[in-house]
């Protein structure tokens, strides 16, 4: 099991709070086995007793009796020592259940809110739809849930991964780009076909099951054309009229309102997080066209022709993620010089970055410069770039090296 000590350390900081930890991402991301993981930490590091620990996954055809809300609840308190009505008979006083995938139970909401009100139960379960965890679940559980978005590996991780294969980091760096960064692909480094047969396997699951199934999609084509014009689109800015021409210009007439159901979709299966554009002198986001970043590069590559291009995009996409994650909630900037790819606005203020591939061209070092300086703050301002170079101040803005960055723990790096 690859570690993932960045979600290890948000679920030490809720253990035991009272709240349902819900653990989201697209399909095999890594979530059951953080599940497997927490498990392991709750025995070693906190001296659990395993008996005191209750492990579901919904995936597992054993589990298929527990697909219904009442016979899942049921074998919780059972294997708690407990029944419906009654306080445990088992001496720890509290217990912890890890559900996986409770999205598979129709009416689940029913099951947590139940376990959860009775008070000495730790709850985690994890999902693989936003529309469900993050919208029929906060609803219910007003309060009292959190969630904890999980994304593949960053590129630290992944670098840890493959540390006994004796890569060079550009090369690790290639193989990222290329291979994608959901965990299970570090295993098929160099069989092309296992890879390309396994990506393409979750792309057909997320597009048949988690999107087209539970929208009640019947044009799959239309579905996955949208899929990959998006693929293709990474970090344009776009709205569903602007596709709904493009599909029609390339001869798949589609209408905008379906676009947007696809999108809608498309994003509660994480396979796309949108991001919005935001107004720097009037300090609001704007709703106007949105950009959207893919949850995984290798799937892309998959879909888009097999090759991996554009490199300056990808590279915008991976610090996106990675801003995701060390940040939080993450937009386009739209100032009096221009775009500025990303802005942050964590508790320290904003932050602003400018992403490309190279600026060793004085042009393109002026154009990237010119939309950071027009921000007239003090707020910290970076440019980052693949040019293997130490970090260099323009006037304050800083240049760094964009795999020195994606391997530091700083937030400030």
């Amino acid at each position: 099991m690859i570690g993932r000590p960045q979600y290890l350390q948000k679920l030490d900081a809720w253990k035991d709070r009272y709240v349902v930890k819900v653990i989201t991402g697209v399909r095999r991301c890594g979530k059951s086995t953080l599940m497997l993981l927490w498990k392991q930490r709750l025995i070693e590091h906190y001296g659990v007793a395993p008996e005191s620990i209750v492990h579901i996954n919904l995936e597992l055809l054993e589990n298929e009796p527990l697909l219904e809300y009442h016979h899942l609840y049921e074998e919780i308190l059972r294997r708690c020592g407990a029944r419906s009505g009654t306080s445990f008979g088992l001496t720890t006083g509290r217990y912890y259940v890890l559900i996986d995938e409770i999205q598979n139970v129709p009416d689940f909401q029913k099951t947590l809110d139940s376990l959860q009100a009775r008070g000495d139960i730790d709850l985690y379960i994890t999902g693989s739809n936003a529309m469900l965890l993050s919208g029929t679940l906060a609803t219910l559980i007003s309060g009292r849930s959190m969630e904890i978005s999980m994304t593949p590996l960053s590129f630290a991780e992944y670098w840890s991964a493959r540390a006994g294969d004796g890569l060079s980091m550009q090369r690790a760096w290639s193989e990222y780009l290329h291979d994608g960064a959901l965990p299970a692909t570090v295993g098929f480094s160099g069989d092309e076909t296992m890879l390309h047969d396994y990506l393409d396997g979750i792309l057909n699951t997320v597009l048949f099951k988690d999107v087209a199934a539970r929208l009640g999609v019947s044009n799959i084509a239309a579905l996955e054309t949208v899929t990959r014009y998006l693929f293709d689109n990474v970090g344009n800015l776009v709205n569903p009229k602007s596709i709904a021409d493009a599909m029609t210009s390339m001869g798949t007439k589609i209408s905008s309102p379906t676009v947007s159901n696809y999108l809608e979709g498309l994003v509660a299966a994480f396979i796309f997080y949108p991001v919005q554009r935001y107004d720097v002198k009037g300090k609001r986001a704007l709703r106007q066209e949105r950009k959207y970043y893919a949850v995984d590069l290798g799937i892309r590559r998959v879909l888009c022709s097999n090759k991996v291009r554009d490199t300056g995009r990808l590279l915008e996409n991976v610090v996106f993620l990675e801003l995701m994650r060390r940040e939080g909630d993450v937009y386009v900037g739209q100032g009096a010089g221009g775009e500025i790819d990303f802005i942050t606005n964590g508790a320290g203020g904003p932050r602003y970055y400018q992403v490309s591939e190279s600026v060793h061209d004085p042009n393109t070092l002026e154009r990237e410069l010119s939309s950071l300086r027009a921000v007239r703050d003090n707020y910290p301002k970076m440019l980052i770039t693949l040019d293997d170079e130490r970090p260099i101040s323009h006037e304050g803005i800083q240049q760094i090296y964009a795999l020195d960055w994606l391997l530091s723990n700083e937030r400030e790096a």
